[in-house]
């Protein structure tokens, strides 16, 4: 762009309150598209941590779907799909008609996302173009990033959703499809569903034998959208039982998370930018003399989570003794998965000195 006589400015924020720390929202997108009605143009992105250990490889195969299949069908249909604050180009004509950002909730960039389609902007997503992305090590930074995209999603649906019924420039079918696809299945839906049923319902129906879950609804269909949503990442498909596991413990803190959203309780405008180590650790030397590596204990027990190990293992135990569908191998699994959660045994530890 510099070369093409555009000016470029380089802009690093000292205080973050009120921002991500990624948004880009002082430039153009002119060398992205010159289509008057492209508000914004997104680059693909890569993490560059994606092997420092098991739970980046998680988060690899979840946002691989992300923008595999959201960003690039929405994309390419011209459908509203949501802001990409790692590498973005908004037009700032979008931005001001839009009416600017505005720090009523955690996504802030999702809510001007999600305005701008109202006004009838069209997004593109350029998935030849890679940039770098870190994705968090620790659990306790990706516990704060799980809350906040799980709780300002559903708390800027309470705050839009009459905003979004009222809009006179969409078509109905977009408005259903921010309500209902965006909003309600993927941000709301999807969430409470996980935990409640294969967390809380299914291992319930083993103390109650006259409730029976078809197998289609437990196992089929469920593991047909599994597939779906991991083969995104095919050189992790070996890791496929493992990030279902884990991605059922993180559906408690989600389901969490996205109740304080829709209530606008607690924590809701909580705002925690997100730790990435980058070679921090690399750096240090290796020296066996050093002090042992201390851990507060506290901050490494999750006691929902190990509240609902607890529940789990419980159930797995009568089923073992009482059930017929041997459901206690999935609950045995699953109640260890979120035992190690609870324990803080998952993860990049970083002692303290």
């Amino acid at each position: 762009m510099d070369r093409q006589g555009w000016l470029l400015v380089h802009l690093i924020y000292g205080n973050l309150n009120g921002f991500a720390a990624t948004h880009l929202f002082a430039a153009k997108a002119a060398n992205v598209s010159r289509t008057r009605d492209v508000s914004r143009g997104f680059l693909g992105c890569f993490a560059v941590n994606a092997d420092e250990c098991l739970m980046t490889r998680m988060q690899e195969m979840s946002l691989d779907y992300h923008f595999t299949v959201e960003q690039e069908v929405g994309s390419s249909t011209y459908a509203f799909f949501g802001f990409n604050g790692t590498a973005g180009v908004w037009r700032i004509d979008a931005l001001n008609e839009a009416g600017g950002w505005k720090d009523r909730t955690t996504v802030e960039d999702m809510d001007l996302a999600v305005r701008a389609s109202l006004k009838g902007w069209k997004f593109l997503y350029l998935s030849s173009v890679k940039v770098k992305n870190e994705l968090p090590s620790t659990l306790k930074a990706y516990r704060y990033q799980q809350h906040r995209w799980s709780c300002g999603p559903a708390n800027l649906f309470r705050k839009m959703l009459m905003e979004i019924i009222t809009n006179k420039k969409v078509t109905l079918w977009k408005k259903v499809h921010v309500i209902y696809s965006f909003f309600m299945v993927r941000k709301i839906v999807a969430h409470l569903v996980t935990f409640i049923f294969y967390c809380v319902v299914l291992p319930a129906t083993v103390l109650v034998p006259e409730v029976e879950v078809p197998k289609w609804g437990a196992v089929y269909i469920p593991s047909i959208i599994t597939i779906l949503n991991a083969v995104g990442t095919p050189r992790s498909l070996h890791l496929l039982v493992f990030w279902i596991l884990f991605e059922n413990v993180m559906s408690l803190h989600r389901t969490k998370a996205t109740f304080i959203g829709l209530l606008e309780a607690g924590r809701v405008n909580e705002w925690i930018v997100t730790e990435k180590l980058g070679d921090a650790l690399k750096g240090r030397p290796n020296n066996k003399a050093a002090k042992k590596p201390r851990f507060r204990f506290g901050e490494r027990l999750h006691l929902l989570e190990l509240g609902t190990g607890a529940y789990l293992f419980f159930c797995g135990c009568y089923d073992v003794v009482f059930g017929k569908n041997h459901y206690f191998i999935y609950l045995y699994a699953q109640a260890i998965a979120f035992f190690i959660v609870g324990f803080g045994c998952v993860g990049t530890f970083v002692p303290h000195s």
